[in-house]
């Protein structure tokens, strides 16, 4: 299965490190994430992967050409000339005939790849999307008021659960041909339009240690998390590669 990283986005929340350097290049436990994850997906067997970059692609790409790549993996670009959004750059794709893995290339999880792509296989949805469980404690006294003003419920600092999008989705081609190329479009978007065609879009749901790079404090707790946590995110360290 091909997979496709989004590695194009300017990650403001993370300036001034992301002023002049790209989000996916930035370290975890001195490698950067991106090559985390191209290591993660060589150990699942995928073999072909493009990049789509924008923002200082020309960083991205000049570290893995230096690099020599990554071995036992064909690594492509697709370069944005303007930001397309987190499904748009997939419009750029022309020979779409199979399923295909997409992701965000500021992730660090230990997600099972194989079980995800299994999950979408068996049940042939347009798109699945990797889900997990999040809470949030809401610090305050939360009051159910009904039309006529009256309270009818009182919460003392409630734990809210939901579930969050992990940035790590497997697409048909029937989602990829739903983004008309050159389009600027965001994923909740096409979510939006699949739906709004009776097609299917599942939620894959995991319980894996995740951590999207997108605020100082996650990158603070990657780094602080990492040393812990190598062996799970980089498995290919002591077992070798996955078999061919």
């Amino acid at each position: 299965m091909r997979a496709v990283i989004l590695a194009g986005g300017r990650g403001t929340r993370l300036a001034p490190y992301t002023i002049a350097f790209p989000k996916p290049l930035l370290p975890v436990g001195g490698m950067p994430i991106i090559e985390m994850v191209l290591r993660q997906l060589r150990w699942f067997g995928i073999k072909d992967v493009m990049i789509s970059v924008g923002y200082l692609a020309e960083l991205i790409e000049a570290y893995f050409l230096t690099r020599g790549g990554v071995p036992g993996l064909q690594i492509s670009y697709l370069r944005e000339r303007d930001p397309l959004g987190t499904a748009g750059a997939i419009g750029m794709i022309d020979d779409v005939t199979d399923d295909f893995l997409v992701m965000n290339g500021d992730l660090v999880t230990t997600l099972d790849y194989a079980k995800l792509i299994e999950f979408h296989r068996a049940e042939r949805p347009a798109l699945t999307i990797a889900v997990k469980q999040r809470t949030v404690q809401i610090d305050l006294g939360v009051l159910d008021i009904d039309v006529q003003s009256a309270i009818v419920g009182y919460s003392e600092k409630p734990v809210l659960s939901y579930s969050c999008s992990m940035g790590v989705y497997v697409y048909s081609p029937r989602a990829a041909q739903a983004i008309v190329p050159g389009e600027r479009l965001d994923l909740p978007e096409l979510v939006g339009r699949l739906l709004g065609r009776g097609e299917r879009v599942l939620a894959y749901q995991s319980d894996c240690y995740w951590l999207d790079i997108g605020r100082h404090e996650d990158f603070e707790r990657a780094q602080a998390e990492f040393p812990d946590m190598r062996a799970q995110l980089l498995p290919d360290e002591k077992r070798g590669p996955a078999a061919e």
